[in-house]
């Protein structure tokens, strides 16, 4: 499973400990918002140019590694 320890951050006094990007105020739900509504990763990253790539790819890996984690070994 990937760590996201350096890639999100939660602190109660950034948006009441909401789950942000590390080094930004970006909550990592409007990556999910963005693709949501039919947004591309680029625009995504053009909006909230303080998120980098590598940080929105990590976070995208590990929901897929969560989501997949029980279907492997149901196989």
């Amino acid at each position: 499973m990937i760590s996201l320890s350096n890639v999100t951050h939660r602190h109660p006094d950034i948006l009441s400990g909401t789950p942000v990007f590390a080094g930004t105020r970006v909550p990592v739900r409007s990556l999910f918002d963005y693709l949501e509504g039919g947004d591309t990763l680029e625009e995504f990253l053009h909006q909230f140019p303080s998120v980098k790539r590598e940080q929105a790819i990590s976070v995208l890996d590990a929901a897929y590694e969560s989501v997949t984690a029980d279907a492997y070994s149901a196989g």
